[in-house]
């Protein structure tokens, strides 16, 4: 099968997907007690402001039509609006999902960039001090909650030593670029601004390390077992056997190979960190979806629950499709059907 009807066969995959997600999401979110129209009234508010509020935001409806309502605008480019700030859900995406973005990338690039030779090394001295710390590295990473770290990082990096800025994306005093992306650092580049850049990295620095971590082992601990996998196959011992240099034999067959299933991981850890921002831009005050997710969450604000998970659930769709084709890329035994 031709690459693109497999990526467009993949596409056509996410419709249904997304439906399961939208009412699995809709459905929780309408069991949980609570209601988001006298929250957003206000104490003040009489019983007939807030029938008023309910039936102009289609609450007074049983949940079955509300979702058939919601979908039906939905398909038609309208993702509701806000109870709370009475702003078009799409538009507040639109604000908040570039500082989420950059920050999962950039924690992506963190955990690739030092995962893969730390796992490299790791293979190479397999049961030595490189091995042995890249095991305590990964099993205290993996075992720290996100927010407890974050917190850990802005007392010590950020109040004691005052090495970095504990929260926001840029210095009060310092004006955004003009937005082309919405990404802060790739607009500063874009528009040769060097001062917006580099306060910009300071900023992301901590956030992003902070949710790098879990990804970092994992990648690590992936790199190791794979390398450690391909290094005894009989295609590597036939490599060497012919005389071909071991320093070529390494990088031209073994780490390729052994990147097939890392590259697996980094897609899913792409996933999971989309989803783990929400804790980190809280601590850490991020105008992302994360932090947009939580205030919403905290007062059951259905249309934004739902278009941030529709969102995610369809980035992480995207992602996987993205990791597939790249598989073809690495490995060219693998067909695409």
């Amino acid at each position: 099968m031709k690459l693109k009807y497999y990526v467009l066969r993949r596409l056509l995959y996410i419709i249904p997907v997304l439906l399961g997600v939208s009412l699995l999401t809709f459905t929780v979110s309408h069991l949980i007690p609570g209601d988001p129209v006298s929250l957003a009234a206000g104490l003040q508010a009489t019983p007939e402001m807030i029938e008023a509020l309910r039936h102009e935001f289609g609450m007074d409806k049983p949940l079955p039509v509300q979702y058939v309502m919601y979908m039906t605008n939905l398909l038609q480019g309208d993702w509701g609006r806000s109870v709370l700030s009475r702003r078009a859900v799409f538009d507040e995406l639109r604000t908040f999902l570039p500082a989420t973005l950059e920050l999962v990338l950039t924690a992506t690039f963190i955990a690739v960039v030092l995962g893969i030779p730390m796992g490299i090394a790791a293979a190479v001295f397999r049961d030595r001090w490189p091995d042995q710390l890249s095991r305590i590295f990964s099993l205290s990473a993996v075992s720290m909650p996100s927010f407890w770290l974050a917190i850990l990082f802005q007392l010590i990096l950020g109040l004691y030593l005052g090495l970095l800025p504990i929260g926001g994306r840029l210095d009060a005093t310092l004006p955004a670029p003009k937005p082309i992306t919405g990404l802060i650092i790739v607009d500063s580049v874009l528009t040769l601004n060097g001062r917006t850049f580099s306060n910009a990295l300071y900023h992301i620095i901590l956030p992003a390390l902070t949710l790098s971590f879990p990804s970092l082992a994992t990648i690590t601990r992936m790199m190791r077992a794979g390398v450690l996998e391909v290094m005894h196959e009989d295609f590597v011992r036939m490599e060497r056997a012919s005389g071909i240099p071991e320093r070529v034999v390494f990088f031209k067959y073994i780490l390729k190979n052994a990147f097939i299933s890392t590259l697996t991981m980094i897609g899913l850890q792409f996933g999971w960190e989309m989803a783990g921002s929400v804790l980190v831009e809280t601590v850490y005050d991020w105008p992302g979806v994360g932090l947009y997710a939580m205030k919403s969450a905290m007062s059951l604000d259905f249309a934004p629950i739902m278009g941030i998970t529709l969102v995610y659930g369809l980035i992480f769709c995207l992602v996987n499709i993205l990791v597939d084709v790249m598989y073809g890329f690495l490995d060219p035994r693998i067909r695409f059907g």
